[in-house]
């Protein structure tokens, strides 16, 4: 059992073959407002509602150790969205566990990130400026 909650389902990241048609897939498809930021680069490229949805990252189309067909086109990890109250509680619950974790500063965010049993990374991430001023950055 762990002293910390998560708080709901922030992010599934994606590896496409296009981006900008991604984008505009998801645009009109769902509705998903797209939210990329400067200090991120090219990408990712967020696809939001509210504050939950995907983020876009390229897929790696020239890998020869790739299934042809794949190209690399699959699911790269998915992300709980935790207070930061929860993330310091996290992170002490993965130490104390001897838990493997690495740590990034995605500067609006940090985040945790582990392998699950069958190597799924999963993310912690939190918040670590205004909610209500970052979400309705245009």
């Amino acid at each position: 059992m762990t002293d910390f909650k998560l708080d709901f389902l922030d992010h599934v990241a994606i590896l496409v073959k296009d981006m900008n048609a991604s984008v505009a897939w998801y645009t009109k498809v769902l509705g998903l407002k797209r939210y990329q930021l400067e200090k991120w680069g090219e990408f990712p490229i967020f696809m939001l509602s509210g504050k939950t949805g995907i983020a876009l990252f390229p897929a790696n189309m020239k890998d020869p150790e790739l299934v042809p067909t794949s190209k690399n086109v699959k699911i790269d990890h998915f992300a709980f969205h935790v207070s930061n109250e929860a993330f310091a509680k996290a992170r002490k619950h993965y130490e104390d566990l001897g838990l493997s974790y690495t740590f990034k500063d995605h500067h609006y965010f940090h985040s945790i990130y582990t392998k699950d049993l069958d190597g799924h990374t999963v993310e912690l991430t939190t918040l670590v400026v205004d909610a209500e001023e970052f979400y309705t950055k245009k």
